[in-house]
């Protein structure tokens, strides 16, 4: 028996859908099934989860308040600063910058990818130790300068590890603007600080947005660069996740850190996509 029209785009839809699905389905949802069931549940004697119902783990969270203080903070900095660094260097490629000159330009932009975070911490961690930039300033009579293991260390990490995934973004979004508008404001009598205001910046809020809710929401869970460069001295979030799970192996309390920090990136993704919408003026924006 043949098959009508609309059950065969049923058929090719779950075909495409599908796999994504189950895979999504087993390797996100239910793994996170689990942390909730750890995080009311209760430390076994010799460490892990023992089952119970309580809310004492969600309770306790007050005891790693440094750790949600120092995410909260540093990570929104750390994308503001993202911010201010990508737009000049996203708005010059879009731009400014000449067709046979943006391909390099944007690859350029690309590379520090080709390599691993690890690795490029690792070299900050030279940049900024005793036998890096201090030591070349006690040269010039500027001593006992501490950089490393410091919270603006690890803000310099964090920009130079999310710089590219913010100017990217906002990059797609100026390159797609009409240059007719600007030259009609031009046209007009417009200053460039208006036009900027005015035509630019509403028009590539769509990717500033997703930079800004990307990288905040990687920033949330980082545990490399606040471990290398704060030197145990600046905790985030996923650091006390390493530690709870890891050597304390208390697994329902770093559940419930775990399920408090998801939440708390479900707030940040919906805050800036409301906000994205108000000043844009349309709900036609993708923030993933």
């Amino acid at each position: 028996m043949p098959l009508n029209p609309a059950t065969k785009r049923h058929l090719v839809t779950a075909a495409l859908v599908g796999p994504a699905s189950i895979w999504l389905f087993v390797f996100l949802v239910l793994p996170f099934i689990a942390i909730i069931v750890f995080a009311f549940g209760e430390r076994a004697p010799e460490g892990g989860y023992q089952a119970a119902f309580t809310f004492a783990q969600f309770a306790n969270l007050g005891s790693r308040s440094a750790a949600f203080i120092n995410t909260l903070i540093l990570a929104p900095i750390g994308a503001a600063a993202c911010l201010l660094v990508a737009y000049p260097v996203a708005y010059y490629l879009a731009v400014k910058a000449s067709p046979q000159r943006r391909l390099l330009l944007v690859s350029l932009v690309v590379v520090p990818f080709w390599t691993s975070l690890l690795v490029r911490t690792y070299a900050w961690m030279y940049l900024l130790g005793a036998r890096g930039i201090p030591h070349l300033l006690e040269y010039f009579g500027i001593e006992n300068v501490r950089l490393i293991n410091t919270p603006g260390a690890v803000l310099l990490g964090i920009v130079y590890g999310y710089l590219p995934l913010m100017i990217m973004p906002i990059y797609v979004s100026l390159e797609k603007l009409d240059r007719r508008l600007l030259e009609a404001s031009a046209d007009l009598g417009a200053k460039p600080i208006s036009t900027f205001f005015g035509i630019t910046l509403p028009l590539s809020l769509p990717g500033v947005m997703t930079g800004v809710a990307l990288v905040t929401i990687l920033l949330l869970g980082e545990y490399l660069i606040p471990q290398l460069l704060g030197g145990g001295k600046v905790f985030f979030i996923g650091n006390a996740l390493v530690d709870l799970f890891l050597q304390s192996r208390n697994w329902p309390f770093g559940s419930a850190i775990a399920v408090t920090l998801v939440a708390v990136v479900v707030i940040v993704l919906l805050v800036a996509m409301r906000i994205a919408w108000r000043v844009a003026g349309t709900r036609q924006v993708d923030l993933v």
